[in-house]
């Protein structure tokens, strides 16, 4: 179906082939030394505007030149191998990163790569974007980007923090994407999602936009089994601006701005008994349940990149403001949770980063770079519970009693992160290059913690169809401040919202040591096959989990995790057939929760005290395969058909100690035909019909039971949707 490029070292740049139709070419992890890139001018008769691109696109390979992927596993999504995906561009951006090896699903839309709960950073053109409070939306999109890429595996010196994979996105422009593009998406669940982009260059000045609205009633996971959820409506936008002017053939300004806001109802399971009487009610309807949600985030990049002869730099400042708000069922909540909420929680996250690159011989790359980052935190949260009595039967005993009491908590945090880096690509021969260097990294907030995180990579490629990889990391990965509980439990005490201890160590940084090894092969021309090894040995692991309401991710630590796997992958391109699969497995195992323990059982706590479990996010094996054939490959009646699976073992849930079962297993198939259609006048109209799950297959992803689950999910159910797609 599409196609994902595989690429683990910078001298594979021989792997790169023309894109035919539908198709994408595997993608070297570095670009071309840019001493040896077209020149920044052009003879006067190839002046002005062409010119003024071949410049922007100078800057772009040098660019990437600052923050290469040498040594790790590079997974490459061209524009192309994204429409390929079901639903294509109007896709969420998790569902196109599952089509790579060892991502897998979970609810709430979010993905677990190479046994990471999270952990994922997102960059725009290079530069990091500080992670918000978005839990069920993602507020980027698979539309934004020109080129997609997940980097995982032992990671460089210039990638820190969140570690467990790197969402690369090379934003789309005006030179890029010249002109208009409007489109729409209808189908099942009353989905309705228009889309609109424009880009152009003037003289000097690039300027590209994209909006889309998406209205269904699937907005979360179903938490039930049925065909249509209940009280599940959403609504949301997202945006995004890029401009970018040249002062000079070799320095740039650019700036990136965006936001995404959505709202939510939260689905409900009908037929629920409450769990606390409430003024003499004890049969109350589950199905009329109304609590909602609401997630906003809006981002602001601002960017100066300059090249002189063998050296290159982006200095940027960013800005992210994140918001997120619950409003309960006044009475619903206090029958079935014991508590209701009116809560939100923002946060406001500033900083500054810098990379640059200096080829000081023919063998020596040097790359260093620094992040500065401030975040705000504040939480407000006006509560009602029942207050505790003494039960009538054994005074020394407390109950829920059947009047409600209120109580307000508030707080605030700040915290500031530091980070540096350093690191020499160094060609020892030919055909064997070693990248080694060090990152300092230093936090403050909740608690201070920092970490010098040695790394090495060392590439061998004996052909130019062979390569291999094995590599060493050191990682230092602390909580997201906004996802630590900072708030007071005493002002819960004596009501129904009293946790039942109040242990509640401050949750700190993940401390680990990561082992990564690899293959990447290509045997004949179009196919690519490749392995993947790893090991990561932990200390204070991170993991997180849904803790009621609001539904939001807080973090806490155990004590020690072992973390391994392994993953498969090929693919094909040529001609009009597009072909790829992968599968991967892997095991998380974890012992001792030693952080935000309020958020456990007494039971719970105990046993993972004492015995090693496995994570809830685990899922064992998980596999992705698809194909893609072009009828008329290059005619104005160009057809694409497409089919593609996700297969998942199946999460973890428990059932008589802590995630001691997997669900079943799952698959699913997906289908897709694009058409394009030469109307007379049009510069290109284009029809498109997707088939999402057509076997009706009923999966389930979470039971609501494990450590850390909140809540039931199941996969979309069978659904079709038809987009018509006008470029002007």
């Amino acid at each position: 179906m599409q196609r994902i490029g595989v690429s683990a070292l910078a001298l594979a740049a021989g792997l790169s082939a023309a894109q035919p139709a539908f198709a994408q070419s595997p993608q070297p992890s570095a670009p071309p030394n840019p001493t040896e890139a077209q020149p920044a001018t052009l003879p006067d008769a190839a002046s002005g505007a062409l010119a003024i691109e071949v410049v922007g696109k100078r800057l772009d390979r040098e660019r990437s030149e600052i923050q290469p992927s040498l040594g790790a596993t590079r997974y490459d999504f061209s524009k192309t191998a994204i429409s390929n995906t079901p639903q294509g561009e109007n896709a969420p951006l998790n569902q196109v990163l599952l089509r790579a090896p060892g991502v897998v699903q979970d609810g709430f839309g979010q993905i677990h790569v190479r046994g990471d709960h999270g952990s994922l950073q997102y960059r725009l053109d290079g530069v990091q974007l500080p992670e918000g409070l978005a839990l069920f939306s993602s507020i980027l999109s698979p539309r934004f980007a020109d080129q997609l890429s997940l980097i995982t595996g032992a990671l460089p010196a210039q990638y820190g923090l969140r570690t467990a994979g790197v969402v690369d996105i090379a934003v789309k422009s005006g030179t890029t994407n010249p002109g208009g593009e409007a489109s729409m998406m209808t189908g099942s669940y009353n989905w309705l999602q228009p889309a609109l982009q424009y880009g152009g260059r003037s003289d000097k000045f690039d300027y590209f936009a994209v909006g889309q609205y998406v209205s269904n009633g699937i907005g979360i996971e179903n938490p039930t089994s049925s065909t249509a959820p209940l009280h599940d409506d959403t609504a949301q936008w997202y945006a995004l601006t890029k401009l970018t002017a040249l002062v000079d053939d070799n320095t740039r300004l650019s700036f990136i701005g965006g936001g995404a806001s959505a709202r939510y109802q939260i689905p409900n399971v009908p037929g629920q008994a409450p769990s606390f009487p409430l003024n003499g009610i004890t049969d109350w309807n589950s199905a009329l349940l109304d609590q909602r949600q609401w997630e906003d985030t809006y981002f602001g990049i601002a960017s100066l990149q300059k090249s002189y002869q063998d050296f290159n730099l982006q200095l940027s400042g960013f800005a992210r403001y994140s918001k997120l708000s619950y409003q309960p069922d006044a009475l619903g909540d206090l029958l079935y949770n014991g508590i209701a909420p009116w809560s939100q929680r923002s946060s406001l996250a500033v900083g500054a980063q810098g990379d640059a690159s200096w080829k000081v011989a023919s063998n020596h790359t040097l790359r260093g770079g620094f992040l500065v980052q401030r975040e705000r935190v504040t939480s407000f949260s006006q509560n009602n519970a029942l207050g505790l009595v003494p039960d009538p039967a054994d005074p020394t005993a407390m109950i829920p009693g059947t009047d409600p009491v209120g109580f307000t908590d508030s707080s605030e945090i700040v915290g500031w992160t530091y980070s540096v880096y350093l690191q020499d690509e160094w060609k020892v021969i030919p055909n064997v290059t070693i990248n080694f260097g060090a990152r300092f990294d230093a936090i403050s907030g909740q608690i201070s913690e920092n970490q010098v995180s040695p790394r090495i990579n060392v590439v061998w490629e004996p052909t130019p169809e062979i390569a291999l990889r094995a590599g060493y990391s050191r990682y230092f990965v602390p909580a997201p401040l906004n996802q630590v509980g900072f708030g007071s439990l005493a002002v819960r005490a004596g009501t129904t919202a009293e946790p039942e201890n109040f242990q509640n160590d401050p949750v700190k940084a993940e401390r680990s040591d990561y082992f990564d090894v690899g293959l990447t092969v290509k045997p004949v021309d179009g196919l690519t096959v490749g392995f993947s090894g790893y090991y990561k040995i932990a200390e204070n692991y991170l993991d997180k989990g849904q803790f009621g309401a609001p539904v939001q991710l807080a973090s806490f630590n155990y004590a020690n995790a072992q973390v391994k796997g392994f993953e498969l992958y090929a693919n094909y391109d040529k001609g009009p057939w597009s072909l790829y699969g992968n599968l991967a497995w892997s095991k998380v195992n974890a012992t001792n929760i030693t952080s935000a323990q309020y958020n456990f059982s007494p039971g719970d706590l105990a046993y993972i005290g004492n015995y090693w479990i496995t994570a809830d996010h685990d899922q064992g094996w998980t596999g992705s395969a698809g194909a893609a054939y072009v009828f008329n490959s290059g005619s104005d009646w160009a057809t694409r058909v497409s089919a593609d699976m996700l297969f998942g073992s199946g999460l973890r849930t428990s059932v008589i100690t802590p995630n001691d079962t997997s669900l079943p297993a799952y698959a699913t198939l997906n289908l897709s035909v694009t058409q394009k259609v030469p109307l007379s006048g049009s510069k290109g109209t284009q029809i498109r019909l997707d088939a999402i799950n057509v076997t009706d297959g009923v999966y389930e992803l979470r039971t609501g039971e494990g450590v850390g689950v909140g809540a039931p999910q199941y996969g979309m159910r069978r659904a079709f949707f038809v987009t018509l797609a006008q470029k002007f």
